[in-house]
C-alpha cells in the first residue's frame, strides 16, 4: 500500500492493516484462477473504464476500493471523496490495467463501495429529515460480522454518528441486564462500582425507569419503543439533567416528530443492517 493511500485511510480513521486484511480476504473467496477471463484476455492485454453512480447519493469507501486495485496492481484516479454526494451518471473512478486484473478486481471493489455508499446514502436521508433538530442520527451494534469499523465509517459519510464500537468502549443497561439484576439501580451501581468514570446509558421502557435510573446517577438514557407524547413527557421529565436518545422501530416518515421532542440523539439500527446497496457499476471505454 502506497504512503498516500495509508495517510488516507488514517484520516478517514480506519486501520490500513485491518482494510488490507479485509480486502485480501475478499479477494481470496474468488479463488486463484479466473476461468471466464483468463481465456479470452493474454496476461499484456490491456482496459480501461470508470466506477460510474448510476443514481444519486453520497459515497463511503473510495480509499478501500482503492486498497484492491493497489493488490492487484490496477492504475487508479479518484474523482469523488467519501461524503460527496453525486448524481447519476457521475465517474467516481477511473481504472486502466491489465484487462484480467481489472475484471478481477471489478466485482471486490464494487462489493465495497455499492455497501458502504448505501449506508452513507441512507444516513444521509435520516440527516436530512431531521434538519433543524438538535437530534443526531446514530448507529449501533447491528453490524455485519468483521465490517463494523467500515460500516459506523459509512455512517459518519453520510453525516451521522457512531454509537460505542464495542462492548469495552462504554456500558449500556438493556432490559436483560435490568432483569437479571432485578432493578435498573442495581445494576447501574454494580457498573459505576467497577468503572467510576465509564460512560453508562441506562435503557428505559417506562417513565418510571426514567425515575429510578436519574435517581441512580445516570446521565445518558435510551428511551425505548415509546410513543412521541411518552417521550415528550421523559424529556419534560429529565429536564436536561440527563442526555436521551430514543429507540425502537423509528422509522424515516415519523423520524421528524421525534427529533422535535427533544431527545438528543436517534438510534437507528436499519443503517448498518438493512441499507440497500448503492447502484454503482463499471463502464469500459
Amino acid at each position: 500500500m502506497t504512503p498516500e493511500l495509508e495517510a488516507r485511510l488514517a484520516v478517514a480513521g480506519l486501520d490500513a492493516a485491518a482494510v488490507t486484511a479485509l480486502v485480501e480476504t475478499a479477494l481470496a473467496e474468488d479463488g486463484a484462477t479466473d476461468v471466464t477471463s483468463e481465456p479470452i484476455f493474454a496476461p499484456d492485454d490491456r482496459a480501461a473504464g470508470d466506477f460510474t453512480a448510476r443514481k444519486d447519493g453520497v459515497v463511503a469507501g473510495i480509499p478501500v476500493a482503492e486498497t484492491v486495485f493497489e493488490l492487484l496492481g490496477v492504475d487508479y484516479e479518484s474523482h469523488v471523496a467519501d461524503g460527496d454526494r453525486v448524481t447519476k451518471g457521475r465517474a467516481l473512478i477511473s481504472v486502466s490495467g491489465p484487462t484480467r486484473a481489472v475484471l478481477r478486481a471489478e466485482r471486490t471493489a464494487l462489493n465495497l463501495l455499492t455497501h458502504l455508499s448505501g449506508i452513507a446514502t441512507a444516513t444521509r436521508r435520516w440527516v436530512d429529515a431531521i434538519e433543524g433538530t438538535k437530534a443526531k442520527v446514530r448507529d449501533t451494534r447491528k453490524t455485519l460480522p468483521g465490517l463494523r469499523a467500515l460500516q459506523k465509517y459509512a455512517v459518519r459519510c453520510g453525516g451521522g454518528v457512531n454509537h460505542r464500537m464495542g462492548l469495552a468502549d462504554a456500558a449500556l443497561v438493556k432490559d436483560n441486564h435490568i432483569a437479571a439484576a432485578g432493578s435498573v439501580t442495581r445494576a447501574y451501581e454494580a457498573i459505576r462500582a467497577v468503572y467510576p468514570s465509564l460512560h453508562v446509558q441506562v435503557e428505559c421502557d417506562t417513565l418510571a425507569q426514567v425515575e429510578e435510573a436519574l435517581a441512580a446517577g445516570a446521565t445518558s438514557l435510551l428511551l425505548d419503543n415509546m410513543s412521541v407524547g411518552r417521550m415528550t413527557e421523559a424529556v419534560k421529565l429529565v429536564n436536561g439533567r440527563a442526555e436521551l436518545e430514543a429507540s425502537g422501530g423509528l422509522g424515516l416518515a415519523g423520524v421528524r416528530d421525534v427529533a422535535v421532542t427533544g431527545v438528543d440523539y436517534l438510534a437507528v439500527g436499519a443503517l448498518t443492517h438493512s441499507s440497500r446497496a448503492f447502484d454503482i457499476g463499471l463502464d469500459f471505454s
